[in-house]
């Protein structure tokens, strides 16, 4: 059984938590500890000096408030976490940081530019030092 899980969440298609939910109970049993992460991209540059300055901020605040709000309607025990940076390397500094021994991560359908996986979870399965299980 796994013990420290982390679940990466695409606000965009919280319609694949709850799969990723049910591994995850399934996998670490009652006793695991489950953080639920979002992954907030840096702007570049160029894009960012023409934008409020605290941009960042408000969509790490409005993120978090969306996780809950879709945390409390999967009706789960969670840790929540917000990070900005690039998503992959974002998810495997976390994995890193829990000491995860499971990361739970969905995958698009692909393209044929990231084809078999998406490449955010192409990336954290390549890279990963724990357990990595793919959910389509």
């Amino acid at each position: 059984m796994y013990k420290n899980i982390i679940i990466p969440v695409d606000l965009g298609h919280t319609e694949r938590l709850q799969p990723m939910i049910d591994i995850a109970r399934l996998l670490g049993g009652d006793g695991a500890s489950v953080i639920l992460i979002n992954v907030v991209e840096n702007l570049p540059a160029f894009v960012a000096a023409e934008l409020p300055s605290d941009l960042t901020a408000r969509t790490i605040e409005d993120a978090r408030s969306r996780l809950e709000e879709t945390v409390a309607g999967h009706g789960i025990s969670a840790e929540i976490e917000v990070r900005s940076g690039h998503p992959a390397t974002t998810i495997l500094e976390c994995a890193n940081d829990r000491k995860a021994d499971l990361i739970v991560i969905a995958s698009h359908r692909p393209g044929f530019g990231d084809f078999l996986i998406g490449s955010t979870a192409a990336r954290v399965v390549r890279h990963a030092q724990c357990s990595v299980h793919v959910v389509r």
